[in-house]
């Protein structure tokens, strides 16, 4: 069996991957763009998870790697679930150098409460503290 890897070179980014997952499968982003794929990318710190060379995961916090941080776009290809691959991912994350010093990172998701608690996220501890502009059809093609 071929041995995981994270990564955090951007030259591991499997483009073609990760935007088909968001493009296709990702509830918070169907029909994105893949110039917006590719900004975001550049933009981030990218994780990747490697099983023999291949694209099997992908995670991306954005924010300026001394006070805050968003996590974002975490996936794990179907075909390679229930693996340890997400947990692995958030591991790298958790560990990272210029992540783990942030007073506050933030995340958003619809189902994967359990995942994220073991790393320590919570509900919103002040809520009333916090706003958004949310436009969830933003992608959507008239």
């Amino acid at each position: 069996m071929d041995e995981l890897r994270i990564s955090t070179d951007p030259a591991d980014v499997d483009l073609d991957v990760v935007f088909g997952f968001l493009r296709e499968h990702a509830y918070w982003c169907v029909g994105i763009p893949r110039e917006v794929v590719e900004k975001a990318v550049a933009n981030s710190l990218c994780f990747s998870a490697l099983l023999g060379g291949r694209q099997v995961g992908f995670a991306r916090v954005i924010g300026d790697r001394a006070t805050f941080g968003y996590l974002a776009d975490v996936f794990v290809l179907p075909e390679f679930r229930g693996r340890g691959i997400s947990k692995a991912l958030m591991d790298a994350v958790a560990a990272h150098p210029e992540l783990t010093g942030l007073r506050r990172m933030l995340l958003a998701t619809r189902d994967a409460h359990g995942l994220y608690a073991g790393y320590g996220f919570t509900p919103l501890s002040r809520p009333e503290s916090v706003m958004e502009r949310y436009r969830p059809d933003i992608y959507r093609q008239p």
